[in-house]
């Protein structure tokens, strides 16, 4: 029943939302999203029999309409993905692109495709909302964008259409290779342990799931996406949706094609390693600040992609938990890059300076996201990103120093990014600027409550995820 509630009601209310017309459909969106931010917490307290729902969908080739929480990983992402959407919605009501009906209604379309990843336990119905999550994206990206958005969203389409491609004959290749065609989870899993799918076929998932991440080489599409974007559709491509290239290598690749992953595992760690600190070094170089926060979120899930494929317990604890923090502190990250720009109208941070004068809550605020982002103890990051790399040590002590460099790196450019917002002389552009609004100021008083809180007692999101890591590693 809960998953069936956290799907379709987002889609009925978006559906709901293409027919308004007014400031109301502002009022509807947010409340159809705390709606379903309810719903999702509700599930961390129910019972089994409310956490799924399976019902006949297309019996004639084995597929069924199967959502299921199946653990702490389904309920952490559902939570993640229903926390997210309340936030941008309240700290982007100034906005021009949230004028517009259809881009709330897009928004929550997008929502009930991302639950439907996080939910499906049949592979077909997994493909399905997979695409249902990144079209509406494709229509808010062109018609929402920056002014090369054209161009930048049909880069992506290609990114994504070529990896959607692959996954799909991935799935139809499984499909066939089974003695009783079936497109369960359950089924296909159950097949693997035979040694049935061959390591071509691992390929074809994770080059989909990689480029979703992304990791490097495939990363290419998505400091422009991030950069030409509306706000806040970027907050949910860096804060939710590159989760789902994580989530599926953990739900799906590993333990569908756990010889290959543990046979191909250097070749993806070393790629991993390699793309924190290309982009490490680029977010040093970067003066525009959506593009600095892009290339950091790649170097922070170049990590989490490193230690999926290290085999260890605890960094996968670390791995999941950190999906969820990483996700609120980058959207967090985005709530002040978009209080700036709508205040100075620029991204450019050689343009700011001295908005500690000006704007002394924002600039609070955005000292407590820099320190989060860069893993400070006491801070949310801090557990997960210690757990990582005490895994990361564990597989590989010299690839360990390599991506170790990744910490130095994030310092700098994260703390050069505070300097040149909030320190600094006042300039003619800067002296003008206010304080943000109540709206602003209260989503990131939000976040910083969970970075703190979080930090200082990570037990309850541990023992979340306790059983799908035990789960994990018990198919392996």
């Amino acid at each position: 029943m809960i998953p069936v509630l956290l799907i379709a009601l987002p889609i009925f209310s978006g559906l709901v939302a293409f027919f308004m017309k007014g400031q109301s459909v502002k009022s509807w969106a947010l409340l159809s999203s705390l709606a379903v931010l309810g719903i999702s917490v509700w599930s961390l307290f129910s019972n089994a029999s409310l956490l799924s729902y399976d019902q006949a969908w297309l019996p004639s080739i084995g597929s069924r309409f199967n959502l299921v929480m199946q653990d702490g990983l389904s309920k952490l992402m559902c939570l993640l993905t229903a926390l997210s959407f309340p936030l941008v919605f309240i700290s982007t009501q100034q906005n021009n692109s949230n004028q517009s009906p259809q881009f709330f209604a897009l928004m929550l379309l997008t929502q009930a495709g991302l639950m439907g990843v996080f939910l499906s336990a049949d592979a077909l119905l997994f493909y399905f909302f997979w695409e249902l999550a990144l079209i509406p994206v494709y229509f808010l990206c062109s018609i929402w964008g920056g002014e090369k958005r054209i161009a930048v969203t049909f880069k992506f389409f290609i990114y994504t259409f070529v990896g959607s491609i692959l996954m799909l004959v991935g799935i139809l290749s499984l499909y066939y290779m089974q003695g009783t065609p079936s497109f369960a989870w359950s089924s296909l899993t159950a097949n693997a342990s035979k040694g049935i799918y061959p390591n071509w076929a691992f390929w074809l998932f994770f080059l989909a799931f990689a480029i979703k991440m992304p990791i490097f080489p495939l990363h290419t599409w998505q400091p422009d996406a991030y950069e030409q974007s509306p706000t806040p559709v970027t907050m949910i491509l860096s804060g939710v949706m590159v989760k789902m290239g994580l989530f599926a290598v953990i739900r799906w690749l590993l333990p569908l094609f756990p010889k290959a992953s543990e046979q191909f595992a250097w070749v993806i760690v070393c790629c991993s390693v390699i793309g924190m600190i290309y982009a490490s070094l680029l977010a040093i170089r970067q003066d525009d600040i959506k593009r600095l926060i892009a290339y950091s979120s790649i170097a922070h899930i170049g990590l989490m992609s490193a230690v999926i494929f290290s085999g260890n317990a605890s960094g996968m604890s670390g791995v999941m938990i950190q999906m969820f923090h990483h996700g609120i502190n980058v959207i967090g990250l985005w709530i002040v890059a978009n209080a700036i720009e709508q205040k100075l109208g620029t991204r450019s941070l050689s343009e700011m300076g001295g908005l500690a004068q000006k704007a002394p809550s924002l600039s609070i605020l955005l000292v407590v996201m820099s320190l989060a982002n860069v893993a400070l103890p006491l801070t949310n990051a801090f557990v997960g990103e210690f757990l990582m790399f005490n895994s990361l040590f564990k597989y590989n002590i010299w690839l360990t120093a390599v991506a170790g460099i990744s910490i130095i790196l994030a310092a700098v450019y994260t703390l050069n990014m505070v300097q040149k917002v909030i320190y600094g002389e006042l300039n003619t552009l800067t002296e003008k600027a206010t304080d943000t609004s109540f709206n602003v100021n209260f989503s990131l008083a939000l976040i910083a409550i969970l970075i703190i809180v979080m930090g200082v007692y990570p037990q309850p999101l541990l023992d979340l995820t306790k059983d799908a890591v035990t789960q994990l590693f018990a198919q392996q």
